[in-house]
């Protein structure tokens, strides 16, 4: 039922498997927007035909609020951190950190994408570590740390989670689905983005759709 009160809309796919959808949901919830959430079952390779029709780019997350029409990820979280400011840190030297660290993301790590797809509900432990993966693994292990170092943890902005955070959220989702070997930081900082209440109320909400959202493809996984 749509929320009448609500300032706007925001897009998104099966929680289970859409990882762009979790980084602008804990956005717009770590900011405290009020919108109406619509999910939108995905239908899988791209070619959802409900997203195509309600969404400008044909992909989610997307973001109508107050007038404003925002649907990339990492612009939905910067607008959402025009709302509430400390989801940047107030030191100018962190802040930089940070946002490359989110920019890495939005723009690289394929191996890992493409070798372990999110998918919440399964244990593909041991599965998924290509080359390429393993590569960006620890890369985003370099990224972490540095972040934790500049920041004191336990997430990357500090005390608190961030955009960064966010935008990391989902690799934290791969890495518990397919367990390949961390280090005790890297661990830790999973650990800690998992115990998160908005992240744990994704989780749950992933565990309660519908037995007919879920994909074949997905819940095969990577080859063992």
């Amino acid at each position: 039922m749509a929320d009448q009160g609500a300032d706007g809309r925001l897009f998104i796919g099966t929680k289970r498997y859409s990882s762009w959808s979790l980084r602008g949901w804990l956005g717009v919830h770590l900011a405290g927007l009020d919108v109406e959430e619509v999910v939108i079952p995905l239908a899988g390779g791209g070619g959802t035909a409900a997203i195509k029709s309600a969404t400008p780019t044909g992909l989610v997350p997307y973001l109508e609020h107050r007038g404003a029409r925002v649907w990339e990820s990492l612009a939905i979280l910067e607008y959402c951190a025009e709302f509430a400011p400390a989801l940047w840190p107030e030191d100018r030297v962190l802040r930089a950190l940070l946002r490359s660290a989110a920019s890495e993301m939005h723009a690289g790590f394929r191996g890992l994408r493409q070798a372990m797809p999110m998918n919440l509900g399964r244990d593909f432990s041991g599965r998924g570590g290509t080359p390429d993966a393993l590569a960006d693994i620890a890369r985003i292990e370099t990224v972490w740390a540095g972040c934790l170092d500049a920041s004191g943890g336990p997430f990357l902005h500090g005390a608190a989670m961030g955009v960064a955070d966010a935008m990391y959220a989902p690799v934290v989702t791969r890495l518990i689905t397919y367990a390949p070997a961390l280090s005790a930081r890297g661990k830790a900082y999973v650990a800690a983005v998992r115990a998160h209440p908005l992240v744990a109320r994704w989780y749950d909400e992933a565990a309660a759709e519908p037995e007919s959202w879920l994909l074949p493809h997905y819940e095969a996984g990577p080859p063992a």
